[in-house]
């Protein structure tokens, strides 16, 4: 920018005190920075350097000036930074978003290894239900999101990322975590600890008991798979929860139910017709081939 190069020029005279020390600090001649300055004065239509035997100095107007340019130079040069931050694909911030098992166990361990490899990606994460993720993607707010299929939201290109089965756990000395496998019929009027209410891992829960005839007794709304699986533990109800969150667990045990099987499909989704940052799509590219 010349503009911002005649005032880098006023500045090097100013920190210099003399053209001549300040031009070649520039690598320029002395004519040609002295021509630089020139331009500048003939910009602001006033005298910014008063010439003398020991040198040049700012006159007031001139001060003024070289305070507010170094701070225009500054800013230009943090600008410049965040433009190759977000230009790179080593760098800069990706915003994605994901329901309570996406944030909890499939996005840590995918977020570590490629900060592993790319320590200067920060990763701005938000937990909200598929339909505000879906909504934040379309909107622009988050460039990436982990949501349950069926996406109702338009504008979004979905790619199906993997298959999460839902499955029954109880404490670990319920009566039915001591059987190999229980009858779905003994579901029928037992307490439950359920996600919230319109989330999407509920609805198909709660259809896929309908669809069997069972209908349970939901004592309790949780958001988060940590929070159910303590629940249950202390209280002794029984849950539907992600197999992905079972795993390593101690104090709750996997329940197999005959004649039930429960399942969701986890993608990936992004704005239609919006390229992603590089960093992001460097990220996306690598969850989908894990």
């Amino acid at each position: 920018m010349q503009d911002l190069s005649n005032i880098r020029s006023l500045l090097a005279v100013a920190d210099a005190g003399a053209i001549t020390e300040a031009a070649s600090r520039l690598g320029l001649t002395q004519p040609a920075l002295t021509r630089r300055l020139q331009q500048l004065e003939a910009e602001f239509g006033a005298t910014l350097l008063q010439r003398g035997r020991n040198g040049a100095t700012l006159t007031e107007v001139g001060r003024m000036v070289a305070d507010e340019g170094r701070l225009l130079v500054e800013r230009y040069a943090r600008i410049r930074q965040q433009v190759s931050r977000h230009t790179s694909a080593t760098a800069g911030t990706i915003r994605l978003g994901g329901g309570a098992t996406a944030v909890s166990f499939v996005l840590p361990g995918a977020i570590a290894t490629f900060q592993q490899a790319f320590p200067g990606v920060h990763f701005q994460v938000k937990e909200a239900s598929s339909a505000d993720v879906a909504e934040d993607v379309s909107s622009g707010r988050l460039e990436l999101g982990l949501v349950t299929l069926p996406v109702r939201k338009v504008g979004l290109d979905i790619t199906p990322l993997l298959i999460d089965d839902i499955v029954l756990i109880a404490a670990a000395d319920h009566p039915l975590a001591k059987q190999k496998r229980t009858h779905i019929e003994a579901l029928d009027g037992e307490n439950f600890v359920g996600f919230e209410g319109g989330s999407a891992i509920r609805q198909i829960v709660d259809d896929e008991l309908r669809r069997a005839g069972v209908e349970i007794n939901v004592v309790m709304e949780l958001r988060s798979i940590p929070a159910i699986l303590r629940m249950v533990a202390s209280t002794k109800n029984l849950a539907f929860v992600s197999r992905l969150g079972v795993a390593g667990q101690s104090l709750v045990r996997e329940v197999p139910v005959q004649r039930l099987a429960i399942a969701r499909e986890l993608a990936l989704v992004q704005r239609q017709s919006t390229q992603l940052s590089p960093a992001a799509a460097n990220f996306r590219t690598r969850l989908l081939e894990a």
